[in-house]
């Protein structure tokens, strides 16, 4: 075995300590680079074999040819008398021998490919590592610090890995500078020719649960869970717990001593203020929570369009939608639900207008009286009814044709949609007419009964003592006969 300097092993060892790469990955680059530099020297199609010994760090480099006959590649093939007279005469056909070489002998270009498929390979196992590594911390906080700002896109050294935190990933208002230590969350591990990129947000709903898990030991210990979360970044939150042991309060839990806990999950994401409510399976009680701290009169749910409408009472319904539209906004997003908000004063009206605007199947357009009789003892009396109906149920109930049962299912939905929009248009009319009322009562309804109480005691009376006292009547009937005939002399 030829002999190589044992430098090379111990600096092989050490990139192996600096990179944090394992040693057979290493190793086995060093063979593919001296493999590349020998068949530089020797041919490319050449069968190279190298044995590297890591504990003395002596490397054999040979190549391989096989015993023939007749030589057809002079690269991997040695002509049986040449083989005889080299290796001995033992040699035979299809017996493999080897050439030794000596790496010196390869030449600079030949080594500097060696140390290039070296280096790239190592740059390879660091990058697979890096990205096994940060893919299995997808879903986890990271520490790092501020690189540098380009166009609002923030780059953070992690370590062994520069993480990108893009413009949409970073709370609004919030000022990033070089060497400024941050959290954030990952949420992706891109393997990019470039090496692993790991995308990090510090706007994520899964953020604000890994604050709150490393705040809360008893979410940590799995007693209470946050079943779901939903955020405006920077500005509010909602979270929805669960106490999976009946002694703890989860809210309690996550609330802290005199609010610690919160208070410090609110100052790691710039003062976001956040809402924490007791979670519920039941969808409705959830919605309800959600909504806080408004107070819900009413729930009404629509399962097939997986939305609600919630009554609140007149003076809950801006604390309800919150400003900006936030409270209603988080609601949504944490219950999953599409929710509507109406005041209890335009739930009564709305359900007052669409009872007086119902319509009787036999007032529908293009109903006879006597397909009315047809349609309603097949069980369906009101245009609603008939809307919700298909045609198959038309022809089965009914005994009509198909066109027939499809024409007034159309002209039922027709109707319904008018009679929606005449009780929308009555709705809005009346809460302008409402507001217009109001805005007059504020502007000139005090005044108003000062001038007419004034005018009232000015025109009919001085006071209440003259009103009481026999002079003011005298004087009263005086000045009806100045002024109605006088005197009767």
């Amino acid at each position: 075995m030829e002999s190589m300097d044992y430098n090379i092993v111990e600096a092989l060892q050490a990139v192996v300590r600096e990179k944090n790469v394992e040693t057979s990955v290493l190793m086995d680059s060093l063979v593919v680079g001296l493999q590349s530099a020998a068949k530089k020297k020797v041919g490319l199609n050449a069968d190279i074999q190298v044995v590297v010994d890591e504990d003395t760090g002596g490397i054999e480099i040979a190549q391989r040819k096989t015993v023939v006959e007749r030589v057809i590649d002079s690269e991997t093939q040695i002509s049986v008398e040449d083989a005889q007279v080299e290796y001995g005469d033992g040699v035979d056909v299809g017996d493999v021998v080897k050439t030794y070489l000596d790496y010196n002998d390869f030449g600079r270009n030949a080594i500097g490919v060696a140390k290039q498929v070296l280096m790239q390979k190592v740059r390879d196992a660091e990058r697979a590592q890096i990205f096994e590594m940060f893919r299995d911390q997808v879903g986890e906080v990271v520490v790092g610090t501020v690189q540098q700002v380009d166009r609002g896109n923030v780059m953070v050294n992690l370590g062994r890995v520069e993480a990108l935190l893009p413009f949409r990933e970073r709370i609004r208002g919030e000022n990033y500078h070089q060497n400024k230590t941050l959290k954030a969350f990952v949420i992706e591990v891109q393997n990019s020719p470039r090496g692993p990129q790991v995308i990090i947000s510090r706007t994520h709903p899964g953020f604000l649960k890994a604050l709150f898990e490393a705040e809360v030991p008893e979410i940590e210990e799995n007693i209470v869970e946050i079943k779901a979360a939903a955020r405006e970044p920077g500005t509010r939150s909602k979270i929805a717990v669960v106490s999976h042991d009946e002694r703890v309060d989860a809210v309690g839990s996550c609330v802290g001593m005199k609010g610690s806990r919160v208070q410090a999950v609110t100052r790691e994401l710039s003062g976001e203020k956040i809402d924490i409510v007791p979670w519920s399976d039941d969808p409705m009680a959830l919605i309800t929570r959600a909504l806080s701290p408004a107070r819900v009169h009413q729930i009404i749910p629509d399962e097939e369009n997986h939305s609600v409408v919630a009554v609140v009472d007149d003076d809950q319904l801006s604390l309800a939608i919150g400003r900006e539209g936030k409270n209603v906004r988080l609601a949504a997003k944490l219950t999953g639900w599409k929710i509507d908000l109406v005041s209890t004063t335009e739930h009564q009206l709305r359900e007052r207008l669409t009872s007086e605007l119902s319509m009787g199947i036999e007032q529908m357009s293009g109903v006879t009286e006597e397909l009315a009789v047809t349609i309603k003892d097949a069980g369906i009396t009101t245009v609603e009814e008939m809307a919700a109906a298909t045609v198959d149920q038309i022809m089965l109930l009914a005994g009509l044709e198909a066109e027939v049962a499809r024409d007034l299912i159309e002209t039922a939905r027709a109707t319904l949609e008018e009679m929606r929009k005449q009780v929308e248009e009555i709705i809005v009319r009346e809460k302008e007419e409402a507001a217009a009322a109001l805005s007059e009562e504020d502007l000139f309804g005090g005044a108003q009964v000062e001038e007419e109480k004034l005018d009232e005691a000015e025109i009919f009376g001085e006071s209440e003592a003259e009103e009481k006292s026999g002079d003011s009547t005298e004087e009263k009937k005086l000045t009806e006969e100045d002024l109605f005939g006088g005197a009767s002399d």
